[in-house]
Parts: structure tokens; C-alpha cells; sequence
């Protein structure tokens, strides 16, 4: 996200993660058909080009990777993602200030901005079994470049210190090791969380957020089998 960290942004933020509706990913843990997804992101797209062979790579990850453990599928789907995408912002990409790209949008351009990475981090770990309660897709003020940042963070157990899972960086610490990320708020499908001093607070159920709708609809369209709540 190539703006700088603003109350007013991070509270248009806030809001939009208030809109965020409980979701139902259907078929996350179906097997997918890639040879339909590729067609139908042909037909979508155009030709894919390189991208095909990313969307490969993809595939042959998430077919090899189920039965590691979660440690395991945290690092190999976080640096394939980290190595696969190069950062653009939007803007630049896709000449709108805000896009919410799907994960064969991001492999089919090779690119894509912060969300990106952390949606299509998500939908993998989602896909290989991890459950939705242990990720939170986490907005965060990254000091250093003093600019708002979103990370994908991992909780082994509700009360356990998250993991990271980082664009800007391939290895996955703990976020008392982050002390460049200043966390802002973070949501899943099961609640809206704020940070506090004892840990992460729920402070309510999530609405139904546009943009994230938006990439259900996509993927879709893509030929996953998602649905989402009306």
C-alpha cells in the first residue's frame, strides 16, 4: 500500500473491516481443478503467459504440502508467494488506488501490492487445512517505512504469540520480534480484534466487506468453488 500511515486512512480502513460479513468459503479444503481455473482464467484474462507457469508451481505446492505440518505449510506457501510476486502498487498495476486482487490475479501478473500476498497466503493455508480461527489477515503500521502495511499472522492457539508471515520479509518471526510492525487491527471470518495488553480483543462480529466480496466473486467466476453468504 503505497500511502502513508494516516488516522483518517486507518479509520476508512476500520470501517471497512466493520463491513466484512461472515463469510463462507466453501470447497477451501475441495480439491481444485486447475485445468478448469486455467481455462476459465484464459477466457477471463487472456493468454496467461508466465503466469501459467506460476499457477503450475501453485498447484504442485498445494498437492505436495498437505500432510507436512502447519510450521511446515506456514514457510513453504509464505516464501513461495514472497518469491513468485514482485511488490506494485495498484495504482501502477491495475490504475485504481484500491484493488483486491485474487490469488490467480496475482500469479497471472506476477505482482501485486500487501493484501495481495496476505489474501493469497490465506486462501492457501485455508486450502491445506489450516483453520480459519488460527489466521488473521492484520493491518499494521510498518515504522521503518512509515507507511500502513497488511501481514497474514498465524495463532497456534488463541492465546499463543502470532507468527508473522511477512512481504517484506521471507523469514517468519513472532510478533514480539516485530518491532518494526505496530499493529492497528486485524479480522478473520469469525470476528473484528483490536490489540491490547493481554493479547488481541474480539470486539465484535464482522460485516460484509466489498472488496473481499468482491474477490469470492472473482474467484468464482476463476471456477473455485467458493460461495459467500447473502
Amino acid at each position: 500500500m503505497a500511502v502513508r500511515f494516516a488516522i483518517p486512512r486507518t479509520v476508512r480502513w476500520l470501517g471497512c473491516a466493520l463491513l466484512l460479513a461472515g463469510v463462507m468459503l466453501g470447497g477451501l479444503h475441495a480439491d481444485w481443478d486447475f485445468s478448469a481455473i486455467s481455462r476459465k482464467a484464459t477466457a477471463l484474462y487472456g493468454p496467461l503467459g508466465a503466469g501459467q507457469q506460476r499457477i503450475d508451481a501453485w498447484q504442485n505446492l498445494l498437492a505436495t504440502q498437505k500432510q507436512v505440518s502447519e510450521m511446515e505449510k506456514l514457510k513453504v506457501v509464505n516464501l513461495f508467494f514472497n518469491k513468485q510476486m514482485r511488490y506494485v502498487e495498484d495504482i501502477d498495476l491495475w490504475h485504481e488506488v484500491d484493488y483486491w486482487e485474487t490469488p490467480i490475479e496475482a500469479l497471472w501478473k506476477g505482482a501485486g501490492d500487501c493484501e495481495d500476498y496476505a489474501i493469497a497466503k490465506y486462501f492457501s493455508l485455508r486450502h491445506l487445512g489450516v483453520a480459519s480461527d488460527k489466521l488473521r489477515i492484520t493491518y499494521v503500521k510498518a515504522l521503518r517505512q512509515n507507511r500502513a502495511h497488511m501481514v497474514l499472522t498465524y495463532y497456534s492457539s488463541p492465546d499463543a504469540m502470532p507468527l508473522v508471515l511477512d512481504s517484506l520479509i521471507d523469514p517468519i518471526k513472532p510478533a514480539a520480534e516485530r518491532t518494526d510492525l505496530l499493529p492497528v487491527y486485524s479480522f478473520n471470518a469469525e470476528g473484528l480484534y483490536l490489540p491490547g495488553a493481554k493479547g488481541n480483543k474480539k470486539v465484535g462480529d464482522t460485516k460484509r466487506l466489498s472488496r473481499w466480496q468482491d474477490v469470492l466473486k472473482k474467484m468464482q467466476a476463476e471456477g473455485f468453488p467458493v460461495e459467500t453468504t447473502n
